[in-house]
Formats: C-alpha cells, sequence, structure tokens
C-alpha cells in the first residue's frame, strides 16, 4: 500500500543540505535534490519542501533518518491511506522529536491509554493536566517551528486540487 506526504525542512546549515538529500534518497530509493531557499527566521540557515509517494511507514524511515543531526529542524507528512492511519513528525535540536497519528482530517488521535496515562500522573500530582495535553499534541514543537513554518520569499507555493 502506498501513500503520500510532505518533508518540510525548516532549518538546516548549508553544509548538512547535501546530507539531508542524501539521507532522503536512502529511504526513498532514488536521487532525490531538494529546492533550498535560505530561512528569514534564522539567518544563515536554508529551508526545503519535498513531495514524496512510496510505501506506508515511508514517513517514519524519514524521520529516523534524518533524527540524529543538530542544528536541523523539520517536519515529515504522511496521508491517511487504506492500511494505514496518517503521521506526523516533528523535530527541533531542543526538543527532540515528536510523533503523532492523524486522521483523515489532519486531527492528532490520542490513544486512549496516553490519556489514562496523562490523567493518572495530573490526579497523583506529578504533572499539570493541561501540560500533559499540550505534550500529547505537540503543542512545544509546534511553538518552535511555527516562526520557521511561514515561506519566506520564494518559497514554493503549494495549490490545492482537492478539497477533502
Amino acid at each position: 500500500m502506498t501513500t503520500r506526504g510532505v518533508l518540510y525542512v525548516h532549518s538546516a546549515p548549508r553544509a548538512l543540505c547535501p546530507h539531508v538529500e542524501w539521507a532522503v534518497a536512502g529511504v526513498l530509493g532514488a536521487r532525490v535534490q531538494l529546492d533550498w531557499i535560505r530561512q528569514p527566521a534564522s539567518p544563515g540557515m536554508w529551508r526545503a519542501e519535498f513531495s514524496w509517494q512510496g510505501e506506508t511507514g515511508t514517513a517514519s524511515r524519514l524521520a529516523s533518518a534524518l533524527r540524529g543531526w543538530q542544528m536541523l529542524r523539520f517536519e515529515v507528512t504522511a496521508e491517511p491511506c487504506a492500511a494505514a492511519e496518517g503521521e506526523r513528525y516533528s523535530a527541533t535540536p531542543e526538543l527532540g522529536i515528536f510523533h503523532a497519528v492523524t486522521g483523515p482530517h489532519g486531527d492528532i488521535l490520542i490513544p486512549e491509554d496516553r490519556l489514562r496515562a496523562a490523567l493518572g500522573r495530573a490526579a497523583q500530582g506529578e504533572t499539570v493536566l493541561e501540560t500533559e495535553i499540550a505534550l500529547l499534541l505537540g503543542k512545544p514543537w509546534d511553538d518552535e517551528l511555527e516562526p520557521f513554518r511561514y515561506a519566506g520569499e520564494g518559497a514554493p507555493v503549494r495549490w490545492l486540487h482537492q478539497v477533502v
């Protein structure tokens, strides 16, 4: 079963850009050339977007291939398909990697056991429930990545051709 997704490299030092391309090519099994543009949110950094198509699990393999590099901020998404839910991976140098399962409309789906665990920690006074829910939704990653998500001058524009 195949799915589609997008790799967003939000910021990478110039010297790391070819390594990112090689890592993506290694996962996809084909030569990859990303269109790198300057990242206005972080001078000296570069950004790129890449739409991909592959087997279910490709998003996970892409995130694993890129996760070990410091100074790299990225997100990988995969659309849901008949065989699997969608996925989103977000990574920052400070926070590490976040993974979420997503539904057909992009909503994060939180498993029942994770919600019960968050409720249990909050009930025992170990944490605040709002903090736990924010972590389950990836809010710290969203907060850190949001300035990098805005398209800078010269960024590609993605036209939507289908409305769900």
